[in-house]
């Protein structure tokens, strides 16, 4: 037959180990947060190349809140100064991962990642300026900066290199739409660009979309439900899709079947005073007058918060 200790014995012989074991760690935890600390002190003081290492090795185990929140961003603050991309996304995964809504965490992340890609766009403005990604980073910086004919250049410079490189011809009508002092033929160019982007990408539902929208302004109903459908179908979370939709059937009177689209536009967009004024007006010339007065004071509602009137209340 087997012997066993008793009991007493037992635990009498896991104490010690146990007790050391804890006290092991208690001294680990007490060195880390003394090296986090002094690595804190370190960067404060403007010794950011001896305190990164330290900083990026602690961040994480630190078990004192406000000291790893400090010793975090105090090592992003170090990594950026110091341009050293991995420990910065390291220290940033640590910050975003314990202070998920913390404003100074998400003020510096903002900053911390603005940097990186204001780097890398710099990078490839120098060493590849003339490649397909560097003239669409150029055609994009002039296009924000309203340079419009340069950002067609570029635009045409790229679909030169590769024909149907995706996206450049529906970027090409945006730019055509958008232009102060387009040419009177604008909205033929356009319809044209984004004719060319579908059979390139038919997956496109911004192309569709702005086709709708065209159609619409072309008074062809029909046409721009059609365009307004597949935006959908494409991209079912594409609430001026639905809006357009269901303005476009509220045009032809179609107030029974623009009930569902608007719907989805109110859900998708609920700060949206046209999505509320459609829906209303949907609910109102289908007998649902307890609904279109609701959505008609939501649409008020949201027209207050936005600065403005709205439009006025559906018949």
């Amino acid at each position: 037959m087997r012997s066993f200790l008793p009991l007493t014995s037992l635990l009498l012989f896991t104490l010690p180990v146990a007790a050391g074991a804890q006290a092991h760690a208690k001294t680990g935890a007490a060195v880390g947060t003394s090296s986090a600390e002094h690595a804190v002190t370190l960067a404060e003081t403007g010794h950011c190349p001896e305190a990164l290492p330290v900083l990026t090795r602690t961040a994480s185990h630190i078990a004192d809140k406000e000291l790893q929140k400090r010793a975090a961003l105090d090592g992003v603050r170090c990594a950026s100064l110091l341009q050293q991309q991995e420990p910065l996304l390291d220290l940033l995964r640590v910050l975003n991962q314990h202070f998920p809504h913390d404003p100074e965490v998400l003020y510096l992340t903002v900053h911390a990642y603005s940097d990186l890609s204001s780097r890398a766009a710099q990078e490839l403005s120098q060493t590849a300026p003339t490649s397909v990604p560097g003239l669409e980073m150029d055609a994009e910086a002039n296009e924000v900066q309203g340079k419009w004919d340069r950002a067609e250049k570029d635009y045409r410079k790229i679909l030169d290199e590769n024909p149907r490189y995706p996206g450049i011809h529906f970027r090409l009508a945006r730019l055509l739409l958008s232009k102060p002092n387009p040419a009177p033929d604008f909205q033929d160019e356009a319809k044209k660009e984004l004719q060319q982007e579908l059979e390139i990408d038919p997956s496109n539902a911004g192309a569709e979309y702005i086709l709708g929208e065209l159609a619409l302004q072309g008074q062809d109903s029909a046409e721009a439900v059609r365009h307004f459908t597949k935006a959908t179908q494409l991209n079912p979370n594409f609430g001026d899709a639905y809006l357009g939709l269901g303005m476009a059937l509220l045009t032809e009177k179609n107030y029974a079947d623009a009930v569902k689209p608007l719907e989805s536009a109110v859900k998708l967009q609920p700060g949206n005073p046209a999505a509320h004024y459609g829906l209303a007006t949907a609910y109102a010339r289908t007998g649902r007058k307890e609904d279109a007065d609701r959505e008609f004071a939501l649409q008020q509602q949201a027209a207050a918060r936005m600065g403005g009137q709205g439009p006025p209340s559906p018949q």
